[in-house]
């Protein structure tokens, strides 16, 4: 008998999660990317002779499912720096978890030892930690972390230099927007777990080279294929399967999974006929932004950690990609969501962003010789309470969904992509053992 076969529409970290899946299965995968550069919206961008990632991505080591499947297409530790828990804003606050500890310790002796809180903020910290482990980490239904916030009588200090840092890096949302409940499925699985989940996991290579690329290696070994530069641009139902409108092999396809940001999904789903609602769903999902700030600095200039944060904007954290592997001197400065900067002409926004290293890092710094800001207008789904996210499942059987958007616990982070591609593959393994 033949290999079963699927195919998978995107090469982002959804896509490439599951079309590893499929292939570690026996599945013969064929994937689909409009684009020559892997990844999706986490992928390596080529700017003049600088190569630099079109946003800068932390993982915590409670993204488990992401760190296995590295392991599995062959990366290594080395591509990762891992990092205790730091909050380090300079001037104001060193907060370190306590290496070797086991949990809660590690981060109850971290609190304790911070610098820059007074012993109000300490136990204010301690006091929210603790409710939400004896409330079971559940919220009311459609409180925003704000009110999380003020529920528990988190200090100014700690809401400014902790909270709305921590809210706003792993939800991409403000505070007064975010869900308290995805923010608390963070806490709980990363600050109130054990101590490696709490760790900061971040990457030493380009986001192309970190999974996807090591993803289309393992595929190639296993009979799997991938089409770069293959836009699909509808997908039509026929009683033998799905027709690919690309797909220059044009044979029908019983297992489809669409792995593409939503602001395509929509239209490719539209193409279907039998979609249309799900389609608009999808259309009407709210993003927020992140903006990405790269100034190089040059050699001999660096930050003192590898990441810190930034209190008096418009960038909310900066990391020093010459200790991370990149070359020696540039820097990553981070502008999540919505804000006044989008105002700004990126020249402006450029000047701005070094203005405020300079001030926070008290000092005077060179001329950048190289700049550059990278914008996605819609990095990712806003993490609002109450915002529609869907299944894998579409009204068509054997067509599936995939991506950060997906239903999750989690915000749309790297880990929630790659969760929604493993659960794909799981869903057509299942379909292909029963003869789909």
């Amino acid at each position: 008998m033949s290999a079963p076969t699927a195919a998978v529409i995107g090469a982002g970290y959804a896509g490439l999660a599951c079309a590893v899946e499929l292939a570690r299965r026996g599945v013969h995968v064929t994937v689909f990317e409009r684009s020559h550069t892997l990844g999706g919206r986490a992928r390596v961008v080529h700017k003049d002779e600088w190569l630099v990632d079109n946003g800068q991505h932390i993982l915590v080591g409670a993204y488990r499912e992401l760190t296995r499947l590295l392991r599995l297409t062959g990366g290594t530790p080395k591509q990762l720096m891992h990092l205790p828990l730091t909050l380090h804003v300079p001037g104001r606050l060193d907060l370190r978890a306590a290496a070797g500890l086991p949990a809660p310790l590690h981060l109850g002796i971290g609190i304790l030892r911070a610098r820059g809180l007074g012993w109000s903020d300490r136990f204010a910290m301690l006091r929210l930690m603790r409710g939400l482990k004896k409330s079971g980490f559940k919220v009311a239904p459609g409180a925003t972390v704000e009110g999380l916030l003020r529920q528990y009588r988190q200090s100014p200090l700690l809401c400014e230099l902790i909270w709305a840092p921590l809210c706003i890096a792993a939800l991409n949302t403000p505070v007064e927007e975010a869900s308290a409940q995805v923010f608390v499925n963070v806490l709980r699985d990363s600050l109130a777990a054990d101590a490696a989940a709490s760790e900061l996991l971040i990457p030493r290579v380009d986001l192309s080279e970190l999974f996807p690329v090591p993803a289309a290696r393992y595929l190639a070994t296993r009979r799997g294929r991938l089409r770069t530069g293959n836009a699909i641009e509808a997908i039509r139902p026929t009683p033998e399967g799905f027709l690919l409108e690309g797909d220059p092999g044009g044979k029908p396809w019983r297992q489809v999974v669409l792995a593409t940001a939503p602001y395509h999904a929509g239209a490719l789903l539209a193409s279907t006929g039998a979609c249309d609602r799900l389609a608009k769903q999808i259309d009407e999902l709210p993003h927020e932004p992140i903006v990405t700030v790269y100034l190089a600095l040059g050699p001999g200039q660096h930050l003192p950690e590898s990441m810190i944060g930034l209190s008096q904007g418009p960038a909310q954290w900066a990391f020093d990609r010459g200790r991370l592997g990149g070359r020696d001197g540039l820097i990553a400065c981070v502008i999540s969501a919505h804000g006044a900067h989008e105002a700004l002409p990126r020249d402006e926004l450029i000047l701005a962003v070094h203005a405020q290293l300079e001030r926070e890092l008290g000092r005077r710094l060179p001329a950048p010789v190289w700049s550059q800001a990278i914008v996605e207008k819609r990095a990712t789904i806003a993490c609002r309470p109450g915002v529609f996210r869907p299944g894998i499942r579409t009204p068509l059987a054997g067509l599936w969904l995939a991506g950060d958007y997906i239903e999750s616990d989690y915000p749309a982070t790297l880990e929630s992509a790659v969760r929604s591609g493993v659960a794909c593959a799981e869903a057509v393994w299942g379909q292909l053992e029963r003869g789909g």
